[in-house]
């Protein structure tokens, strides 16, 4: 069974220790880190690779909407999920804007907080009731601005050039781990990152799309080709 790695980003202790203790006791999700404001939930996205963050809005520093902006610019397949006092419809509708993928007031139980958790990395959106309402009313909003703004083209960063040149070369997940000196798990969020920066379905059509754009130059391949069915990992 694949544990779901869950990053907590609050500025009070005493709180992520309460979820962590919740979180222990569960078989199929485990708290890799914790983070204080947001700019170290950055700092530790970027080292833990985790697959869900439950992310709190007031910290120092940086705080949680702000923080969410960077790490899904920089990590899209992050998924993170606004966990707050906070309903005003300002605070909601940024962090809609952000890329947050939920948004839940924390006078929630733990139950139906675990159950949220796990209906997120199965791609569901927790909303509170109290605010779902306008949650929906800026996604209407949003997607109407979409069709009018043209999208950015997306940037790479350095280590995920590293992992596309490899796959251009055929090299497998196991492979490009031991060659970047990464473990296989990152290599798969790292190529999940950049299939959903690039709106591609698979590694082939990542390989051939970086070759064709100039992205990486074309290496002799050791490998004896790409799976068209190896998908993002």
């Amino acid at each position: 069974m694949e544990r779901i790695r869950l990053l907590l980003a609050d500025d009070h202790a005493l709180f992520r220790d309460g979820v962590a203790s919740i979180m222990a006791a569960q078989e199929d999700i485990e708290v890799v880190g914790e983070a204080s404001d947001g700019l170290e939930a950055l700092e530790r996205t970027s080292e833990l690779m985790p697959d869900l963050i439950l992310m709190d809005i007031n910290m120092p520093r940086c705080d949680g909407l702000e923080a969410t902006r960077l790490i899904k610019n920089q990590m899209p397949y992050v998924k993170i999920v606004m966990l707050t006092v906070h309903d005003e419809d300002e605070k909601v509708f940024e962090a809609v804007k952000s890329g947050a993928q939920g948004y839940l007031l924390k006078n929630i139980r733990s139950k139906e907080l675990l159950g949220l958790v796990r209906g997120v990395a199965k791609g569901e959106a927790p909303i509170s009731p109290s605010v779902a309402g306008k949650i929906l009313k800026e996604f209407a909003s949003l997607a109407q601005q979409a069709e009018r703004v043209p999208e950015a083209v997306p940037t790479l960063t350095l280590r995920e050039r590293e992992v596309l040149q490899q796959v251009a070369t055929g090299a497998a997940n196991k492979q490009i781990a031991t060659a970047l000196c990464i473990a296989e798990n990152t290599v798969k969020n790292h190529l999940r990152n950049i299939l959903e920066k690039l709106h591609l379905k698979n590694r082939s059509q990542a390989a051939a799309y970086a070759l064709r754009q100039g992205i990486i130059l074309p290496l002799s391949s050791p490998q004896a080709g790409l799976s068209e069915h190896e998908g993002d990992g």
